[in-house]
């Protein structure tokens, strides 16, 4: 098999929790090698579960494994004179270095961007931080700390997700952290690309409540277009209709079909031609206007019907899934055919888990992610030696 897109990319990777590895793990699914420097004690996620029954060793448990799989790790102390010499002299030959520290601990360590690219002038500096770097705009945040939850009620998720009411709902999964962290991802692979020409390395900063924002983009020109400010409306959009999760007799079924021909053809579909040629619904604008008209016309025809038969009828002919758990997905064959599961050793059990596959389809270069998360300091002896037989600056000055 071939290698991934970033083969030979060497990285540096001092994250730790989500956003950081999520960055990392997207490099090191690339093809890069990714090195993970841990403090002695470890990445604390690698206590997070769940955390396999029957394991012989605590190594970690999915969380970890999820977002550190094929790096390497490597235990220093960066509060130490010895493991602070130690980073410098990876970051000697190092193509990136990622963390995602608060602001200013790597100021305090002696180890700033300034200083390593004195060292390296090549090294592309990457950090994701709650609100960024001062760097790059100097946030009145700059010094809080920050979650997803905390990001996604600041940068305007939560400010239009919920109940109709108005009632502020979270978004699942840790999108407060997985969307920085994949647009630090773009990030560094635009200043590799540059660097090709340039040969220089430079600072590359994600503040997560910047991510999240451009995320949530429709409210920003929405507002500034109109002086609305968007609300929670439960599971309609402000501008598209039918755009709706309707009910079936087993679950429910997501419906979108604001494009005027695919509202005929809905119609005809749900043997509704009557309303098809309803003047007063002939537009997405006025459809908009009769939401609960339309909403109620097809929870008449999906409601006592199951997923099954309503995918039958509307499958391959409007925009139509069903609301799915994840037992429901793993048995899909579209997530075998797209590799979208990945098979990995997890240590002292004997097993294999299952994680989510890597998205990102190359025609020659796949980016396949084989290799299980590390144990803690697994690959620090053989890094150790590969060091010592590297000639320091003061013996080739000699």
């Amino acid at each position: 098999m071939s290698a991934g897109p970033l083969d030979g990319v060497q990285v540096v990777d001092l994250t730790h929790a989500l956003a950081g590895p999520y960055t990392t793990m997207l490099l090191a699914d690339l093809g890069a090698d990714v090195l993970k420097i841990e403090p002695p004690d470890g990445d604390l996620a690698r206590r997070a579960g769940p955390i396999p029954l029957g394991s012989d060793v605590a190594a970690y448990g999915g969380y970890f494994q999820s977002v550190n799989r094929g790096k390497r790790s490597i235990v220093l102390d960066l509060k130490t004179v010895d493991g602070a010499a130690t980073l410098r002299e990876l970051v000697a030959d190092a193509d990136v270095l990622v963390e995602n520290f608060t602001a200013g601990v790597m100021e305090r360590l002696g180890l700033s961007y300034e200083s390593l690219a004195a060292t390296n002038p090549r090294l592309i500096y990457a950090t994701v931080r709650g609100f960024g770097d001062a760097r790059s705009g100097e946030s009145p945040y700059l010094a809080w700390p920050a979650f997803d939850v905390v990001v996604q009620a600041m940068a305007g998720i939560l400010g239009i997700t919920g109940t109709e009411d108005g009632v502020p709902i979270k978004v699942g999964p840790g999108i407060g952290d997985i969307f920085p962290g994949t647009m630090l991802a773009l990030g560094i692979t635009s200043a590799l690309y540059e660097a090709r020409g340039s040969g220089r390395g430079q600072f590359v900063d994600v503040a997560m409540y910047d991510a999240v924002l451009a995320l949530c983009e429709r409210i920003v020109y929405q507002h500034s277009y109109t002086g609305e400010v968007p609300r929670p409306q439960g599971n309609r959009h402000p501008l598209l209709s039918p755009f709706d999760i309707l009910p079936a007799a087993d679950g429910w079924v997501a419906v979108a079909a604001p494009n005027d021909g695919r509202w005929r053809r809905l119609c005809e579909l749900i043997d509704r031609p009557d309303v098809a040629a309803d003047l007063s619904l002939a537009t997405n604008e006025l459809r908009v206007a009769k939401r609960d008209v339309v909403f109620d016309v097809l929870a008449s025809w999906t409601r006592p019907r199951t997923k099954d038969q309503i995918l039958a009828r509307l499958g391959g002919e409007v925009p139509v899934g069903a609301v799915r758990d994840i037992a429901e997905i793993m048995t899909d064959p579209h997530v075998a055919t797209r590799d979208m599961l990945i098979d990995l050793d997890h240590p002292g059990t004997g097993r294999r888990f299952q994680v989510a596959g890597q998205p990102l389809k190359f025609s020659r270069t796949p980016a396949l992610p084989q290799r299980r998360a590390p144990l803690l300091d697994e690959h620090g002896p053989a890094e150790r030696a590969r060091l010592a037989t590297i000639p320091t600056a003061q013996e080739n000055s000699a």
